[in-house]
């Protein structure tokens, strides 16, 4: 990197997790060396983050002990992730010291973002990537069971959490008052209800999907899901609740002799009443909690589709994930969906209550015709959105100079 460049700080709180947005961030990272000489700072990175910053130099900042938010209900009724965080922040070596002399900061959404964001001089120039306004505290699906119940009377849960949706809104729209400061969502979905909840200006910010990482080439590996010779099966990807739709797919399922692979794993609970549920409705399940890109890549190929049924998805990686390898990808008709999928041009999406319609995408989606065509058309489409890691990287940079 060359020293003329200007200094970028780009903070994730928690980063261990290494969901969607994490490994967004990852992908991105690299590529914004081009402009700028990068910094990441985190309350709890991953491996994955701790060696890419090796090899590519980049310096972390982060506390001597990870940190995770708390979960008691103590912490919940007080606003103890933002207090325990912004303390944490304070905690990584050198970052306080440091933190005036950065040009530039790209804040990502997440467990401790907020105590981050009032933390950056009000006189530089920041973006804030918020990925979705906070579901515990603007909404309900997170405070439901696996079956859509509430999991506590509304009214009470929003009693407890009424001091961190306060802070919240509060820091989101301080934030965004700052005319050097930015927000982007990562679909049309997001940023509008970023619009509805904080009353803000929001652009949006795609993800971006590494092509390399998810292929149909060179994929010379056994499947490892066992027992799936001569199975046709389609693949729900996330951790199993309410939100991510899995009982219903699994309902959707019942009657067509399609077997599920859900990857992502969940609670053990949770795990037992999806196989019950799975049981009753005569639908084999498996679970598949952690696999290899390679893995995830052949497990994909080798399945009839891709689903999804998940409730207000922000965005939502898996369609191209899937279009990537070339698997059909077969979602509901919500949210973030909308951005990459064309319905009956690179996939299907489809109303929730309508199983007609998404038996008939399993017979579409047996067509090998049909099957190239979606193809085809959805690596198109990955193009035209723009949706590499480097073009993220640039878009990045093209919020921050303007």
């Amino acid at each position: 990197m060359s020293d003329n460049k200007p200094s970028l700080l780009v903070a994730k709180g928690n980063i261990s997790r290494m969901g969607g947005a994490e490994r967004d961030l990852i992908r991105s990272l690299p590529h914004l060396q081009e402009w700028y000489n990068v910094s990441v700072a985190t309350l709890n990175p991953s491996q994955q983050l701790i060696k890419l910053c090796e090899t590519k130099k980049i310096k972390i900042y982060t506390p001597i002990k990870p940190w995770s938010p708390p979960t008691s209900a103590f912490s919940q009724i007080f606003d103890g992730v933002h207090k325990s965080s912004k303390k944490a922040w304070t905690q990584c070596p050198e970052l306080i010291d440091d933190i005036t002399k950065f040009d530039f900061f790209q804040i990502i959404s997440g467990d401790g973002y907020l105590a981050m964001m009032e933390l950056i001089p009000k006189h530089k120039t920041a973006h804030l990537y918020l990925h979705e306004p906070h579901r515990g505290y603007h909404e309900d699906s997170l405070h439901r069971k696996l079956d859509g119940k509430y999991k506590r009377p509304l009214f009470l849960t929003n009693i407890i959490l009424s001091k961190g949706r306060k802070n919240d809104l509060k820091i989101v729209r301080k934030f965004s008052k700052n005319k050097t400061f930015h927000i982007s969502g990562n679909s049309n979905f997001s940023a509008q209800r970023s619009r509805e909840v904080y009353g803000i200006e929001c652009q949006v910010l795609h993800p971006c999907i590494d092509g390399e990482e998810y292929t149909f080439k060179n994929l010379n590996l056994t499947n490892p899901i066992s027992g799936l010779l001569n199975n046709e099966y389609v693949v729900t990807i996330g951790t199993s609740n309410w939100a991510k739709g899995t009982m219903e797919v699994i309902s959707m399922l019942s009657g067509t002799r399609i077997s599920l692979i859900h990857i992502g794993g969940g609670k053990n609970d949770e795990i037992s009443k999806l196989k019950h549920h799975a049981s009753k409705h005569q639908v084999d399940l498996t679970i598949a909690e952690k696999l290899t890109s390679p893995q995830l890549c052949k497990v994909i190929l080798d399945s009839l589709a891709v689903v999804s049924m998940a409730h207000k998805e922000p965005f939502g990686l898996t369609p191209i994930e899937a279009i990537s390898i070339g698997t059909p990808a077969i979602f509901v008709d919500e949210g973030g969906f909308r951005d990459t999928i064309i319905d009956g041009y690179c996939g299907r999406l489809i109303p929730r209550e309508n199983i007609t319609e998404w038996h008939k995408a399993f017979d579409q989606a047996r067509d090998i015709k049909i099957r190239e065509k979606w193809a085809k058309n959805g690596r198109d489409r990955i193009k035209k959105l723009k949706l590499s890691p480097y073009n993220q990287a640039e878009k990045i940079h093209l919020i921050l100079q303007s």
